[in-house]
């Protein structure tokens, strides 16, 4: 897969390679660079049924494993020569620097083990003579793994980057609708600090090209764009890029960094959790300084891209809806991830159902075609309301809310977030199977199927299921069962309202155009 964030051209075949956090950002994209590199990959993921719909899922060997875990990180080790660690446990709980510190020691001690040529680490830019203990949590712990590393057996490539600029990553989907939406913005005194932002297509690029560094490299390199601005100068740079009117911006000094992860949680689809370590990184200038990796690397013309260039290519591909991967790409910390129970004796406990099925004057493709599209821009097709007030109220106790959309207006696939959902399952034209990832005392799940009956007849048949945790769980399923025929059984009329609809109607022609190299 080539496309406008790519990190260069095919080369002559490579090392095998191991990646950890195929299922994120970077990593979901790293992988089809690698590939088209000619290396060998292999994913270790917790759940590999995620990466099952990549386009390049037949081309990687992916296997099940979690990077604290000794004996699959031994096994996944096997045969690597370069090691791709692309994963942090932010987020996790107030434990998480352990966590990291221990996952990192897993993972060098069981790269030298299995005789791994380089581990590659991507981390976070620290700034210059500001004593560790005075970063924030998510930075001092970013900085420990790239030392675990450094001091391991194995060689290593620490890149440290500052604010990643792509379609579909946290840092600019916060800036995308921080400018977008808020025209006059009181704002942090954060904004003020300077930074220096890097595209994607060059962290991909120095990544794909670490794994061929000489043996007696070991050593961290600072990687970024050539602009050097505040954040106030990038929003106003977005806006001139998007077409926006000039942003009235007026710094205040009174919002701490959990304050800012309320406000920007309040306003773009990045909840709070992801938002406050974003927003206390650019507490301190973080600047690059020294550009070394061009000696391994070396950078053509026109690299690495502007901040403009970066902006401009970024949203070009969420225009022409040919976003890869999202920041939601990777599992929610702390939201339920077990499958939905298959057994229908199943003996776990009470699991609640809500079941809705209707005839529908529509060809099961049409009805699938609304199935497939539901959330993000197009709703749920019930009680907008309700929804609404739901998402809202779970971003208040800390959860992802209904705003982080979809990253295809059209197709899903297994892993994608949807709104508060994810797609746990989905067989197309068949059966679409979304997990809850919004705060409930127990398990959620939504099915939609698209069949056909004895008669050749069209039918939608739809599960909302609940497996309540405690007595809590029991009441609000009990407190919100009330609703469900406003909200499940109005959402199963306007779906297949909707596909009727679309089949008397004329619906668009649903290409999209390519987005240039």
């Amino acid at each position: 897969m080539r496309g406008d964030e790519g990190a260069g051209s095919r080369t002559r075949p490579g090392p095998a390679c191991l990646v950890t956090g195929a299922t994120g950002y970077i990593g979901g994209r790293l992988v089809p660079e690698l590939l088209a590199a000619g290396h060998r990959v292999r994913c270790l993921a917790r759940s590999p049924g995620k990466l099952r719909d990549h386009p390049w899922a037949d081309r990687a060997e992916v296997v099940r494993g979690d990077v604290t875990d000794e004996a699959s990180v031994r096994a996944a080790m096997q045969g690597i020569d370069v090691a791709y660690y692309l994963v942090h446990a932010l987020g996790t709980g107030s434990g998480f620097e352990a966590t990291d510190r221990e996952a990192a020691r897993v993972f060098s001690e069981q790269a030298a083990a299995a005789g791994v040529r380089r581990i590659v680490y991507l981390g976070g830019l620290t700034p210059q003579d500001v004593p560790e203990r005075e970063l924030s949590p998510h930075l001092r712990s970013r900085a420990e793994v790239g030392r675990i590393f450094l001091d391991a057996e194995v060689p290593a490539t620490v890149l440290r980057a500052a604010v990643i600029i792509g379609s579909g990553s946290a840092s600019f989907e916060m800036l995308r609708y921080l400018t977008e939406r808020l025209p006059v913005m009181v704002t942090p005194k954060w904004v003020r600090t300077r930074i220096q932002p890097i595209g994607v297509r060059d962290v991909l690029r120095y990544l794909v090209g670490s794994a061929a560094m000489p043996p007696e490299v070991n050593r961290a390199f600072d990687i970024g764009g050539p602009d050097v601005l505040t954040y106030v100068a990038m929003m106003r740079r977005y806006a001139e890029v998007a077409g926006l009117p000039r942003r009235l911006i007026v710094p205040v000094p009174v919002l701490t960094p959990r304050l800012s992860s309320l406000w920007v949680g309040l306003v773009t689809p990045v909840p709070g959790s992801i938002a406050r370590p974003l927003t206390e990184s650019l507490r301190h200038e973080v600047v690059c300084h020294e550009h070394d990796i061009a000696r391994y690397v070396p950078d053509r013309p026109g690299q690495p891209v502007t901040v403009n260039t970066a902006l401009e290519l970024a949203l070009r591909r969420v225009r022409d809806a040919q976003v890869t991967t999202r920041w939601s790409s990777a599992a929610v910390p702390g939201a339920p991830s077990d499958p939905l129970p298959t057994d229908p004796e199943w003996t776990g406990g009470s699991l609640y159902t809500d079941q809705r099925e209707l005839a529908v004057d529509a060809s099961p493709e049409a009805l699938w075609r609304v199935i497939e599209g539901i959330g993000g821009d197009n709703g749920w097709y019930s009680f907008p309301l309700a929804w609404a007030v739901r998402g809202r109220l779970d971003r208040l106790i800390g959860g992802v809310g209904l705003r982080r959309g979809r990253r295809d207006p059209h197709r899903l696939r297994a892993g994608d977030s949807l709104d508060f959902w994810r797609v746990e399952e989905i067989e197309p034209g068949r059966l679409l199977r979304l997990r809850a990832e919004m705060r409930l005392p127990g398990l959620a799940w939504l099915e939609m199927r698209a069949d056909r009956d004895e008669a050749g007849r069209t039918r939608y048949r739809q599960r909302a299921l609940f497996h309540p945790r405690g007595l809590l769980g029991h009441a609000y399923w009990w407190s919100v069962s009330p609703f469900h025929a406003a909200v499940f059984g109005g959402m199963a009329r306007n779906i297949a309202l909707a596909a009727a609809r679309a089949t008397t109607g004329h619906g668009g022609s649903g290409t999209r155009r390519a987005v240039p190299e």
